[in-house]
C-alpha cells in the first residue's frame, strides 16, 4: 500500500484532536487583562498538549518522508498512535 492515505488519514485525525482541543477553552467573561487569570491554566494546558501533539505529528512527517510503502503492521501500529493522541483532548479536561 502507499502512504498517502495513511498520512491523509493520520494528519485528519490529529487536525480533528487539536479542533477538539481548543474547542474546550471558554472565552472570558470581561474584556480587562486581569479577567485572563482564570483561564490561564486551561490556556496553558492547551498549549502544551498542543505542542506535544505538533511534535508526534511532525515526528510522524519525517518519519514517512523516507517511506515508500507502508505495510499492514505500520497500519496497525500508526492506529495505535492515533488512538493514544485521540485521548489527549479527554485527559486534559
Amino acid at each position: 500500500m502507499g502512504k498517502s492515505r495513511l498520512e491523509a488519514f493520520s494528519d485528519g485525525v490529529i487536525a480533528i484532536i487539536i479542533t477538539i482541543m481548543v474547542l474546550e477553552m471558554k472565552a472570558p467573561h470581561g474584556s480587562e487583562l486581569a479577567d485572563l487569570l482564570p483561564i490561564a491554566p486551561t490556556f496553558l494546558t492547551y498549549i502544551l498538549s498542543y505542542v506535544y501533539v505538533g511534535l508526534y505529528w511532525n515526528n510522524h512527517h519525517h518519519l514517512f518522508h523516507v517511506v515508500q510503502r507502508v505495510s499492514g503492521g505500520v497500519l496497525w501500529a500508526n492506529l495505535h498512535l492515533l488512538f493514544w493522541l485521540s485521548l489527549i483532548p479527554f485527559v486534559t479536561h
